[in-house]
């Protein structure tokens, strides 16, 4: 079974992530989780992020948007990864040093 785009996209993300050795871990949504949390959550250094992925032109849902708001509010640091813009991801990480 070929990976769905999404999943490229985490998978280049969670590479990102290993290389920088931040921790981080993918949330259950669903029956046990909260839905529409961001796919990946993570620490690098003290600095606390959340990442929403989407291939393509995929856009956030309300729920999403919500989320992503609510960590913003918290001093956080929330964004939305797509397979063109993953390298903003490393830099954002490095440059918070």
């Amino acid at each position: 079974m070929a990976a769905t785009p999404e999943k490229k996209v985490k998978d280049k993300v969670r590479a990102v992530l290993n290389e920088l050795n931040a921790y981080h871990f993918m949330p259950a949504t669903g029956g046990f989780g909260s839905s529409g949390v961001p796919d990946i959550v993570g620490c690098y250094r003290g600095f606390f992020f959340a990442i929403e992925c989407k291939a393509g032109k995929g856009k956030t849902t309300a729920l999403q948007d919500m989320h992503i708001e609510k960590i913003r509010k918290a001093s956080g640091y929330a964004l939305v990864v797509n397979e063109d813009n993953v390298e903003d991801l490393r830099r954002l990480l490095l440059n918070r040093l």
